[in-house]
């Protein structure tokens, strides 16, 4: 599911194709589609004879909680028996014994639609990637016998540091109907007990509110206020609602000490930046050409952010909190913040290097046919490459332990030849309004690039950050298309959660969009990480590059 390669089938009858045509389907269920992929689909590897070579080209990693793989056939031919021979190979003895299966290594493909299992258990002694070939013989006659390789990667952890899992194979046998139901019972008194004992403390409470009320030692009139507890999932969490009881952009709070630490680090005069042009502007927000004066006398061309003078403080806290979110990172493609200037009842400005840079969404939009002609056309092998190097800016951030939690292309800058580099978004609400959306929680949040989890539970992970990723995947093969267009954003949580996502662009090579499925999948454990993105993608970009 994580990585794939194109050399995954071996054909060994050439005339394999006109022989069998119609008479075998070999296809994984929607059920194991659903567990493997996250995706609501049928796979097939073939249909009425017919080889999907696509889905033979995927080595699917299989994650550390899946124990077992599923594939369905059934023979096409009543009246012709099909022989099968089914053999496993696996590069890690240690790691993943000799996997079984519950049918037999030899036999005839049933005529019915049936289903058969192969068992991957990992012996818990060792961690590694085990490499396994799922070899299949199917003889139709004794000069025509093809054999199918299906190939996977299963992730294997030692048995003290693997990740406990509730699936429904390791479920106790003694989970019946009858212990089902007297556990619900128990739970049902004990939640009776609970609702009991929390009205008779508010009664009491509620009562002598009253005795004093009436002994007016207090108000005339009660008011009973019910307070929810906002989430607080992380120091630097980007909404507007976090900056309400903030009283300037003096930062002297003393929660943001080290924030006002770091800006005091970076500030320089204000009269050594000098202003040229406005590159990009919303609302309140600003982004300038300009330069700023060194230390050492020398003009340094920049980009300058800064909010017009009608901006709030929330809005001017919300640019410095965000444009210091990667503050003295060094990487080549990662934009982060170089100097910064703070004066009194000014706007401050955030200094960034430019060396012909330009907003990624806008380059994208660019790229489409238009009156003026087209400003670049991309290739596949550019737009890889392009994702290869926002992957490298990625594994640098998670490496320090920070996540992004709004990667997406309006947050990239990219140059002349095609060099991206990650971005911080700061501003990003204010210049690209569409892509930000309020659901009722009084937070202006990037919805549609969100994570299922981060949508509901509003938590963040790297796993988060790789789902985003898919989304931005998505943006560079349709040139900045805004995704699920004809969704509301009330209505995504529960579209995702039905299974559905984003749908293969036109012209998106299927190993391509491959990629941004696995990074969609339900279950946050079961996506890829930006190193396995990177293997996987760097693959695909080799044998694009073989042909040119």
């Amino acid at each position: 599911m994580k990585s794939f390669t194109l050399n995954n089938i071996i054909l060994l009858s050439s005339a394999y194709f006109c022989a069998v045509s119609g008479y075998l389907n070999l296809y994984l269920s929607l059920p194991e589609v659903q567990r493997l992929f996250g995706l609501h689909a049928e796979l097939f590897y073939i249909r009425k004879g017919v080889i999907n070579n696509y889905a033979f080209k995927y080595v699917v990693t299989i994650p550390s909680n899946i124990d077992s793989l599923y594939f369905t056939w059934e023979s096409l031919t009543p009246g012709q028996a099909v022989h099968y021979e089914l053999k496993v190979e696996t590069s890690n003895s240690d790691a993943l014994p000799l996997p079984t299966f519950n049918i037999s290594n030899v036999g005839v493909i049933p005529n019915t639609v049936q289903t058969f299992q192969i068992s991957l258990p990992c012996s818990g002694v060792i961690e590694g990637e085990v490499d396994i070939a799922i070899k299949l013989n199917v003889t139709l006659t004794s000069e025509n016998v093809t054999t199918l390789i299906f190939r996977r990667k299963k992730i294997c952890l030692e048995l003290e540091k693997s990740t406990t899992y509730i699936s429904k194979d390791s479920l106790p046998h003694f989970a019946n109907s009858a212990n089902i139901f007297y556990i619900a019972v128990c739970c049902a008194v004990l939640l009776i007990f609970i609702l009991a004992f929390v009205v008779t403390l508010y009664y009491c409470k509620d009562n002598k509110i009253r005795r004093t009320t009436e002994n007016g030692s207090g108000p005339t009139t009660t008011t009973t206020t019910f307070l929810a507890a906002l989430p607080r999932n992380s120091l630097n969490a980007s909404s507007y609602g976090s900056f309400r009881r903030m009283p300037s952009y003096s930062l002297i709070d003393e929660r943001c000490k080290d924030l006002q630490d770091k800006i005091t680090e970076l500030t320089i005069q204000r009269c050594r930046v000098r202003l040229s042009s406005v590159i990009h502007e919303g609302t309140f927000g600003k982004i300038y050409h300009g330069s700023y004066t060194t230390e050492d006398g020398n003009e340094e061309t920049v980009i300058v952010k800064t909010v017009a003078d009608h901006a709030s403080d929330v809005q001017i806290s919300l640019l410095l909190q965000e444009g210091m979110s990667m503050y003295a990172l060094n990487h080549k493609h990662i934009l982060s913040i170089l100097r910064v200037t703070v004066e009194e009842h000014m706007a401050p400005f955030l200094l960034y290097p430019y060396k012909n840079y330009t907003n990624l969404k806008l380059f994208l939009q660019k790229c489409k046919v238009s009156s003026e002609g087209v400003h670049h056309t991309l290739t596949t092998q550019e737009v890889v490459d392009m994702a290869l190097q926002i992957i490298q800016a990625m594994q640098y951030l998670h490496k320090k332990h920070l996540l992004h939690k709004d990667l997406a292309a309006r947050n990239c800058m990219v140059d002349d030849k095609l060099n991206v580099l990650v971005a911080d978004n700061a501003l990003s609400r204010d210049l690209f309004p569409s892509d930000y959306h309020c659901l009722g929680d009084n937070e202006n949040r990037p919805v549609k690039w969100l994570a299922i989890e981060s949508l509901l539970q509003k938590t963040f992970s790297p796993s988060s950050d790789v789902w985003s990723f898919g989304v931005l995947l998505w943006e560079l093969t349709t040139l900045a298309q805004q995704p699920y267009i004809e969704i509301d954003p009330f209505e995504i949580a529960a579209y995702l959660k039905d299974g559905y996502r984003l749908a293969q662009p036109i012209n998106c090579p299927d190993e391509l969009f491959a990629v941004m499925a696995y990074c969609w999948a339900m279950s946050a454990e079961e996506r890829p990480t930006f190193t396995q993105l990177h293997v996987c993608l760097q693959e695909f970009y080799t044998q694009l590059t073989r042909y040119v």
